[in-house]
């Protein structure tokens, strides 16, 4: 486990290039470029602002910052979910070749996504302004909301990358997973919307704090369940450094598998 960590901690310039590479990657042969960091949360608000309050004719107040929030939110579990499940097979040539840790391919991917997460939160600053939403000191926790998400992810990722290796047909899965998992979280829905008997649904699911965490500190100016979210945290990080071992166990199969 040590010589596992170790070894990691040694190729962070390789984690640094699988970065930089990945975020080129992403819209390499777009005309618009990084700029799609902050158009994709932006266009994704302004669908379902469309298709919620225009439409269907709900939303309360503020609902734009609402949604943009659960937008770019959303996005980072998302992508990094199913960049991750893609990431060690996609490597699989490299990983033949030559003898590195192979967690490095998920976690890379969670890392590059909370890059765009952070463009994402200019996004969200926009909307605060124009909604004229002034900010409040409780902002002083989104480090530590966007630290527990950003466990959270990795534990998922690592999780799905070994998966993918022996079952392919996970990446089809996963979509369909993720967009039940999308319209069980309250990102387009207002929190506490679920009817009594479903209401268990919103309360096992992670995302559904971390959400609130966020619209907390940005819109309402009221602390965030720190009880939850630190457990949460907690629990993803000794996820993560039980994959990291089981890893380290189990690696002789990635490579004879690919």
């Amino acid at each position: 486990m040590k010589m596992y960590l170790s070894e990691l901690l040694k190729r962070k310039d390789l984690l640094l290039y699988l970065v930089k590479s990945g975020l080129k990657a992403e819209h390499r042969n777009s005309y618009l470029g990084y700029f799609w960091w902050l158009l994709d949360p932006l266009l994704g608000a302004l669908v379902y602002y469309f298709l919620v309050v225009i439409v269907m004719g709900r939303g309360g107040e503020n609902y734009g910052v609402y949604l943009v929030i659960g937008q770019v939110v959303w996005r980072w579990t998302n992508t990094s979910i199913n960049n991750s499940s893609r990431s060690i097979v996609q490597y699989s040539s490299i990983i033949q070749q030559v003898n590195l840790p192979k967690a490095i391919f998920p976690l890379t991917r969670v890392v590059s996504q909370l890059i765009n997460f952070l463009f994402g939160l200019v996004v969200i600053i926009i909307f605060l302004l124009i909604f004229k939403i002034r900010p409040h000191w409780q902002l002083v926790y989104l480090p530590i909301i966007l630290n527990v998400q950003l466990m959270f992810l990795m534990a998922i990722s690592l999780i799905v990358a070994y998966i993918s290796v022996f079952v392919r047909d996970l990446n089809n899965v996963l979509s369909h997973v993720m967009r039940i998992w999308f319209y069980a979280s309250p990102v387009i829905w207002e929190g506490s919307r679920l009817p009594v008997e479903y209401a268990w649904i919103e309360k096992i699911n992670p995302i559904s704090y971390m959400l609130k965490g966020y619209r907390d500190i940005f819109i309402y100016g009221t602390s965030p369940d720190m009880k939850v979210l630190l457990s949460i945290g907690v629990i993803s990080t000794f996820f993560v450094l039980g994959l990291i071992y089981f890893y380290s166990r189990h690696e002789h199969k990635i490579i004879k598998a690919l």
